[in-house]
């Protein structure tokens, strides 16, 4: 019985963690039974090889059901690129076509603005299945989202292109200052992906926002990613949109429930 429960929690983690782990494990069980195997690592040499063949398996079918890889394989003079390959080694690529041409449209929009600027992806979706969530986003639930890095200076206002405050993109808040609009200050609910992590902040590189890049990207999604590709809402805190000077209403406020947005820029379309 405890083994069955422990296999039923790896099975619920890998499918929450991966969408298509859960079915990889236990295929990886089945083939390491019939193949007679009992010993722990070469059971997980099984369960990475079915992984991988599924991982590739899963960016030709996706296409089926609408839904396409972001590459983690860009070349170097690729100006849209994915911030790790865990992203893509754990499924969370697939975006709708629509969506995957915003993002190489503005990563090219933003090379002719600022040659040799590079633009950086994050979290996406899962590749099947509309409503499965893509923790701990509250909203990757079916294609039409995408998650973009900032674009950073060090201190001295040299531009640091490809390079992100945290090894993954995230967590690196753009801390409000006192007086600043901070509507979810003093918002207590334990339900909430809104994490702050303070032990965390001291942990990244003092880099700067680099302000026109910023600008230019939400300008551009705020008008062509309208007109051109059906760009419904930019998240971003109400400070950061203050401090950029955005006045468009495409860019909102995701509510204090959900995970803070000034450590990338949420795009959704239609």
């Amino acid at each position: 019985m405890l083994r069955f429960a422990f296999r039923f929690a790896i099975v619920v983690f890998l499918t929450l963690l991966t969408q298509i782990g859960g079915i990889a494990y236990l295929a990886g069980l089945v083939v390491a039974r019939l193949c007679g195997v009992g010993r722990f690592v070469p059971r997980l040499a099984i369960f990475l090889l079915v992984y991988t063949s599924l991982i590739f398996a899963t960016s030709i079918v996706a296409p089926i059901f609408g839904r396409v890889p972001l590459s983690c394989l860009a070349n170097a003079s690729e100006k849209l690129v994915i911030r790790s390959p865990i992203y893509c080694a754990l499924g969370r690529n697939y975006v709708t076509p629509r969506l995957r041409d915003l993002a190489h449209a503005l990563a090219d929009h933003m090379e002719k603005e600022f040659p040799g600027t590079t633009t950086i992806a994050l979290d996406a979706n899962f590749p099947f299945l509309t409503g499965f969530p893509l923790l701990p986003h509250l909203s990757h639930t079916d294609g039409r989202k995408l998650d973009f890095a900032y674009y950073y200076k060090d201190a001295s206002g040299n531009v640091l292109d490809g390079i992100t405050r945290s090894p993954i993109g995230y967590f690196a808040f753009e801390q409000p200052a006192d007086g600043e609009e901070q509507p979810c200050k003093g918002w207590n609910d334990w339900l909430t992906g809104r994490w702050d992590l303070d032990v965390l902040q001291p942990l990244f590189p003092d880099y700067r926002l680099e302000e026109q890049r910023m600008v230019a990207a939400i300008n551009w999604l705020t008008t062509e990613g309208v007109s051109r590709f059906g760009v419904e809402k930019v998240f971003l805190e109400p400070h950061m949109k203050n401090a950029l000077g955005i006045v468009d209403d495409h860019v909102r406020f995701q509510g204090c429930r959900a995970a803070r947005h000034d450590d990338h820029l949420d795009v959704q379309v239609r």
